[in-house]
């Protein structure tokens, strides 16, 4: 392995631990290495899923594969670096339901783990849909989401916990004085 791609896979790996350990909603699970090439992403959050029924309700926990190909800082593949995993009937636009699809965008050459990581959990989320059947993995869900912008996002948290800075300063003497 170059030494270039060896050290922007440790700061992967450093960064998106990192991002899981201040996180609610992701953890990350490293599966070779060192330094890992693949992570299994599990999203604890609110999505949505087409039930047997086919009514479209929420679900709480999305898993996401993520893979650093050879060749990933030079070009990078979507269909090579993700994979969606779990569940099956996921409903959104840019979540295939008939192949193990997930569309982010763009995916630029060294794009960061934990940028692909916020990435997907804002498309689980509904915080980034897409709206044009001609683009969509799932134009039901397309045609579904344009009818019910009003529910978006449907998790509003963030993915990474808001730290709450507080600095105590001292007053020069006890209360009262």
């Amino acid at each position: 392995m170059h030494r270039i791609a060896e050290r922007f896979l440790q700061r992967q790996l450093e960064e998106g631990l990192a991002l899981a350990a201040a996180s609610d909603v992701v953890d990350l699970l490293p599966l070779d290495g060192p330094p890992p090439t693949n992570y299994i992403a599990r999203f604890s959050c609110t999505g949505l899923v087409r039930s047997l029924s086919g009514e479209i309700v929420e679900a709480n926990e999305f898993v996401v594969g993520i893979g650093f190909h050879d060749g990933y800082l030079r070009a990078a593949d979507p269909s090579r670096v993700l994979t969606w995993l779990w569940p099956r009937n996921v409903y959104h636009p840019n979540i295939s339901d008939r192949a193990p699809f997930i569309c982010v965008g763009r995916l630029v050459p060294g794009t960061s783990l934990v940028d692909i990581l916020y990435q997907c959990f804002e498309i689980i989320t509904y915080h980034k849909v897409t709206m044009r059947e001609d683009d969509a993995l799932n134009k039901d869900a397309c045609a579904w989401a344009r009818q019910n912008q009003h529910r978006f996002p449907i998790d509003p948290r963030p993915l990474k916990r808001r730290t709450v800075g507080s600095q105590v300063e001292p007053t020069g003497g006890p209360v009262g004085q």
